[in-house]
């Protein structure tokens, strides 16, 4: 019998709750989605700096770049995590966010629902000193 992996896909508003076994288990896909869209964005990016705002090729670069960031996020919104930022996601743990920004490697932050990315924690510290209960599920 093989034992197969299978992402809980969520409504676009519904964020998911996730114990962080559960967002170690995703983090592959979600970096391995947002290496790709990076990837994508990357060339767009370097041409929009490149062009003068009187190009007449402008809006059409402008509209792919929207459209290489829309799809990315709704990806991520389908696996229920919120997205704050270009290649900034959260994964909702019922009282903060576990938060990863591209390229880090890991899941190693966290900070809470009233906090945000500038307030973020090392993970480490958080489970250590307050023992969270979706570090042990």
């Amino acid at each position: 019998m093989t034992n197969t992996l299978i992402h809980q896909l969520a409504a676009c508003d519904d964020p998911r709750v996730f114990t962080l076994a559960e967002a170690e288990a995703l983090f592959p896909l979600v970096r391995k989605i947002t290496q790709a869209a990076h990837q994508e964005l990357e060339p767009v990016r370097r041409a929009l700096e490149a062009m003068v705002p009187t190009n007449p090729m402008i809006q059409d670069v402008e509209r792919q770049y929207e459209a290489i960031v829309k799809r990315w996020v709704g990806k991520m919104e389908r696996l229920g995590l919120v997205v704050k930022g270009l290649w900034l996601v959260d994964f909702d743990t019922g009282d903060g966010y576990l938060c990863w920004k591209f390229p880090e490697l890991r899941i190693g932050y966290y900070h809470s629902y009233h906090e945000g990315y500038s307030s973020r924690i090392p993970l480490r510290q958080v489970v250590e000193e307050f023992d969270p209960d979706w570090a042990h599920a």
